[in-house]
Parts: structure tokens; sequence; C-alpha cells
């Protein structure tokens, strides 16, 4: 159902150490590197050059309507009898070096579960990326095992089960390397295979290669 996710097969690979003051990597950053590693170039080592477009506009505002909805739904779409829910979430791992806002939480005294919201109709590697991120943030925050996480996709209404599982760690923790290889050493990667992928990129006109 979902894509195939990259996986790390070397179990000596370790995270590149942050020097002292350095800025997180933030959880979008994960996402975006999915989608297109060149962003996180652009967005790491040229800052100040990103556009706000109506699609970023757009997605902010359907978020907040549905935050006002989902306070008041049950937690039957979760398959939970009762919990805690816990909305806009700030988490900060400094094991991780990585930042972030995750939509809404759910605590039982078992288990955590992520909840992501997106203004999509189908899920992405980038979106699976993500909420794997959340889940290993949400783990160390809160000391409770997650295993499961849902995308709720806006455009249809529904919500996709998706486990935490150790594929999806390897792959978050994969492309947190390359994150943080792109920012010690400002290497911009090459461009992505699909080039459809380019055509509402606010980051296009940099791109002398495509």
């Amino acid at each position: 159902m979902f894509p195939n996710l990259p996986t790390n097969d070397d179990e000596d690979a370790a995270l590149i150490e942050p020097e002292t003051g350095e800025e997180q990597v933030t959880i979008s950053l994960l996402k975006q590197h999915t989608y297109c590693p060149r962003v996180v170039y652009f967005e790491t080592c040229t800052p100040g050059i990103r556009p706000r477009t109506y699609k970023m506009q757009a997605g902010q505002d359907a978020h907040e309507r549905e935050r006002q909805r989902a306070a008041r739904r049950t937690l039957t779409a979760y398959q939970l009898p009762a919990g805690e829910r816990r909305f806009d979430v700030r988490l900060v791992s400094e094991k991780l070096g990585l930042s972030g806002v995750v939509d809404e939480v759910v605590l039982t005294p078992e288990e955590a579960i992520v909840v992501d919201y997106k203004l999509a109709s189908w899920i992405g590697e980038n979106h699976l990326v993500q909420i794997g991120a959340y889940g290993l943030m949400v783990e160390e925050a809160f000391q409770l095992p997650v295993r499961r996480g849902y995308i709720y996709l806006l455009k249809l209404r529904r919500f996709e089960s998706v486990p935490i599982d150790e594929p999806l760690r390897n792959s978050v923790m994969e492309t947190l390397r390359n994150i943080q290889r792109i920012r010690l050493y400002e290497y911009m990667p090459p461009p992505v295979d699909q080039p459809n992928k380019c055509a509402s990129c606010e980051f296009r006109r940099f791109c002398n290669d495509i």
C-alpha cells in the first residue's frame, strides 16, 4: 500500500555530531529531503530566499480548521476506548538533534499514537518519513512505545494507519544523516529523477540544470 522506503544497512553508521549551538533539524526538513534533497540545501545553505506560496498558506489554514474539528472527534478512529489527547505538541530531541510540532498525540498507559493532518488525497514517502520521525520523538518525550501512527487525509476526510516499524525508523535515521551531510559540507544534491516534482516547486528558478 505504501511506497518502498530506503533503509540503512550499515549498523556502524552514526549521526554526525552537531556543532555546539548548531540549529536542530526541523521535522519539515526530513519531509522536504524525501521529496527533493535540494530543498534542504536551499533552506539551510541559502537561508532567507524561500518565498511563501499559496499552497503553504492553504495548508496552514486547513490544519487550523481540522484542529478545531479534531477536538470534538472521539477516539474510535484510533481503535481506542479511551486516552489523553494533546494537540500541537512541540517536541525537541537533544538525542536526535530534531525539533518539530506534531498535530496530535494520543496517550494511553500502554502506548502513544501520533497523528498528522495532511492537505492531500494520498500518502507519499515524505509523509511516512515525517510521521516516523514524530514517533521517535514522542517515544523519547513521553517514555512510551509508539507502534503506530495515523495520517489524516484532509481532502478525503479519511484516516490511514501507518506502522512505526523498523524499516520506517531506519529510513528516518538515514534521511537525518543525509540532511546533516548537506548542512555540514554545503553540498547541493543532484536533481530528482521525477521532473514533475519541479513544476510547482518554489525553488525551481534556482536550479539551472532542470
